[in-house]
């Protein structure tokens, strides 16, 4: 069993199998795509803990990956993997810029206004076209355009708090 002490940050999901010999689709999480492949090894979470699994081989399938693992060779046992997270531990994770951070870092953060009211905490994070957009939870779920200066006023990690620009009618 993989050491507890050790914060994992899911970046993909296993899909379906693909083809006879066992490889798995894969859905990344992180940008581009093709990154979750500079991650070794991956870390499945099981109902002990997380633990270790390699990749063997990859390859990119359309805007998709699909991978082989060690001692999946058929595509009966490559199945009891799907739906599982894929992580690494977050010390493999590149350092960011300062004023970027990471979705996990922004989620369960409470979100207040400049008038000091609370908004909510943030559930959840979606990728739009244009910009990020945070989803906060109060009493109802409200959607935060991510715009640095603009709306996103600062990012407190410390404290667990986003100030922002913004209004709940």
């Amino acid at each position: 069993m993989e050491n507890t002490n050790t914060e994992y940050i899911s970046v993909g999901k296993i899909g379906s199998t693909y083809g006879v010999q066992g490889w798995i689709k894969v859905l990344s999480f992180t940008e581009p795509l093709t990154n979750i492949l500079g991650y070794s090894p991956w870390y499945l979470e099981h109902a002990n803990g997380w633990q270790p699994i390699q990749v063997t081989d990859h390859r990119e399938h359309g805007k998709s990956i699909i991978v082989k693992l060690a001692h999946y060779d058929t595509p009966e046992r490559s199945r009891l993997l799907a739906g599982k997270i894929i992580a690494t531990p977050r010390s493999q994770l590149p350092a960011l810029d300062t004023g970027n951070y990471y979705w996990h870092d922004l989620e369960g953060l409470t979100v207040i206004n400049q008038q000091g009211k609370v908004l909510g905490k943030v559930v959840y994070l979606i990728a739009t076209g244009s910009n990020d957009v945070l989803v906060v939870k109060d009493k109802k779920e409200h959607a935060i355009p991510y715009l640095l200066n603009n709306v996103i006023i600062g990012v407190d990690l410390t404290n667990k708090v986003i100030h922002v620009n913004w209004d709940i009618i």
